[in-house]
């Protein structure tokens, strides 16, 4: 059995990690009571007993509590956007390629993925690799997301207020400086910031991100079939990645897409749709699984030399 503790257990991630982790055949949970989650000197001993921490925190407080971390051997997750871009740490998305999860495996410090970034750059990754997207694009994508990704307070204020704007998608981070469009770039590969459109709507969990692709841009000509073909070979590996045959049509409500058809699982989702002219990749996620915890839990599995699906599936 390993020992698991979650720093911050108390906030969303938090909470939803320590709810998988207590499925977990392989795993014995380190909890600090809630009163105590201040109490440094006790932190700092779970810490160091741990033989994994999930650091479910604020940005500005990762690098004080990594600092308290002296055990050689007590291997870290770290779930915030503070080492997202940092060479030192892995970076937590296994299937991009064979390089990737080998870092992963070998790896005692290891960045959570961001949930828009992971359903971007799984979108993008193989077609910036292939030459498909140039690295010099200013790639477009518009995400939309339930509203629990954006933590308690937004959590409580979508289901207590009557205000009429939480009751419609909203568009947000308008200055176009969205905390995820770093690690996009870095890891798909681009040497130019995408233009990240993001929308929260109200509804709680759920993610759909659209990459919409000019063909007539492209480095090269593709089809839907092409993409289709493309996303098979690249993820054919990829046990916790679904890649869906052009215009499918059988997850379609009434002939519309369904953001909240990934809920619940570990999965993230492709979809081609468009014409010969104008192509639309659609990389679908639960943003509480797959884009939070769930990446988390399979991260550790990797780590830790578990089967990658225990407690997943």
């Amino acid at each position: 059995m390993y020992k698991i503790y979650v720093d911050g257990q108390h906030g969303t991630t938090g909470l939803l990690v320590n709810e998988r982790l207590a499925k977990h055949p392989q795993v014995e949970i380190l909890e600090i009571p809630y009163e105590e989650r201040h109490n440094r000197e006790l932190r700092t001993k779970l810490l160091n007993e741990a033989d994994l921490v999930f650091l479910c925190l604020p940005d500005e407080a990762v690098e004080d509590t990594v600092g308290l971390i002296t055990n050689p051997d007590t291997k870290i997750i770290d779930a915030s956007t503070a080492n997202r871009i940092n060479e030192a740490w892995a970076y937590g998305l296994p299937e991009l390629s064979a390089g990737h999860r080998e870092k992963i495996v070998g790896a005692s410090r290891l960045s959570n993925p961001g949930c828009h970034a992971t359903a971007s750059i799984v979108a993008l990754y193989p077609l910036v690799e292939e030459g498909i997207i140039s690295r010099d694009t200013m790639v477009p994508l518009f995400s939309i997301t339930g509203y629990t990704g954006g933590g308690k307070q937004m959590i409580q204020t979508y289901e207590t207020t009557e205000e009429r704007a939480y009751k419609a998608p909203r568009q947000y981070a308008l200055g176009l400086t969205h905390k995820h469009v770093p690690e996009i770039m870095v890891h798909s590969g681009l040497n130019v910031k995408p233009i990240l459109m993001p929308v929260v709507s109200n509804f709680p969990r759920g993610l759909a991100a659209t990459l919409p692709l000019s063909v007539k841009d492209l480095g090269s000509s593709v089809t839907k079939n092409d993409l289709y073909e493309l996303y098979q070979e690249y993820y054919k590996d990829s046990i916790f990645i679904r890649v869906h045959k052009a215009d499918e049509a059988d997850d379609l409500v009434d002939n519309a897409f369904d953001v909240q058809g990934s809920n619940d699982t570990n999965y993230l989702d492709l979809y081609i749709y468009g014409n010969e002219d104008q192509i639309q990749v659609i990389s679908r996620l639960d943003n509480l699984g797959k884009g939070a915890s769930g990446a988390a839990i399979q991260n550790m599995n990797i780590m830790l030399g578990m089967d990658e699906t225990t407690g997943l599936l």
